[in-house]
């Protein structure tokens, strides 16, 4: 009898846990297989590509300026033509994606953990919870362009200084749902099972709490990541985010605004560029929204 009991699966059911994963699996599979989000796979695929070879997919330094080229059309040396400095446009704007790959990637990576570990915080210790949440909510009471310009003008113009001021809003919004997920299942009964059997708090929390946090968080970065794309092209465009001599895309259409009646390719490719990269997030993020999450599960 006891042979066949120790046999049993334990609280925790593998076996459930891995037809649960199977399941999602599935879900993910035949929801990437649609054609918006592989669509938007396939440019966000050479959007990477681009970023990772822009030294030799490039045509020209893209700080170079030469004045007795400056305002040229496109031509077989200039595909995309020059700025008023006389700079590739084509170069510029294929090195303004690195940066704003770099600010996107950054701004997920920061928020999240920032967030994740408050809202941990804040959802497993009582104490903790109010000064934490009211913390936060101040912090959402600031528009987050206003708090980034207030920040910028404050440390200087740089790309540390624009992560930051990116990454600061968002972190409530991660912390508040982290803690909303860890209310959830603080009583379920596996995890109450689990501190009836002494399971130390930091085992608890990275065991038996976390893992429920992993779908929306990654959801949720998605749409962090084409914010922050957009948040900073919006602050280059207003002066206040990268150095106006960093090639970015808002940058690109800050110096360019002037000679738009001229030649609106200035502002046209790169915001092209811009829409089709936050368009392409936005996509994959409800495809993941949709496999994850059985509730809004849909097909395209």
């Amino acid at each position: 009898m006891s042979a066949t009991t120790s046999s049993l699966p334990a609280p925790g059911a593998p076996v459930v846990e891995a037809a649960a994963s199977s399941s999602i699996l599935g879900q993910l599979k035949t929801t990437m297989s649609a054609w918006p989000a592989m669509l938007a796979i396939a440019l966000l695929s050479l959007l990477l590509v681009g970023t990772i070879f822009a030294p030799w997919l490039g045509t020209v330094d893209p700080t170079l300026m030469d004045p007795a080229i400056r305002l040229k059309p496109m031509s077989a040396e200039h595909w995309l033509g020059t700025d008023a400095y006389g700079r590739d446009v084509y170069s510029r704007t294929l090195f303004g994606a690195r940066v704003s790959l770099a600010v996107g990637l950054g701004a997920v990576v920061a928020s999240l953990l920032v967030g994740l570990v408050l809202g941990i915080l804040a959802g497993y210790f009582k104490a903790a919870d109010t000064v934490i949440m009211r913390f936060l909510d101040g912090v959402m009471a600031i528009p987050g362009i206003l708090l980034a310009i207030a920040l910028v003008s404050l440390s200087g113009a740089s790309l540390f200084t624009v992560l930051v001021a990116i990454s600061i809003p968002e972190i409530p919004r991660v912390a508040r749902m982290v803690r909303s997920v860890i209310l959830s299942v603080r009583n379920e009964p596996y995890v109450e099972a689990a501190v009836s059997l002494g399971t130390r708090v930091p085992v608890l929390v990275l065991r038996h709490m976390l893992p429920n946090t992993y779908a929306p968080l990654i959801v949720q970065g998605t749409y962090i990541f084409a914010a922050a794309i957009l948040t900073e092209s919006v602050l280059s465009f207003l002066g206040a985010g990268i150095p106006p001599e960093t090639p970015s895309w808002g940058n690109v259409m800050a110096e360019g605004r002037v000679y738009f009646q001229m030649l609106p390719g200035l502002i046209l490719y790169p915001g092209l560029l811009l829409s089709l990269t936050v368009l392409s997030v936005n996509i994959l993020g409800d495809a993941l929204r949709d496999a994850l999450d059985p509730r809004f599960s849909r097909r395209f």
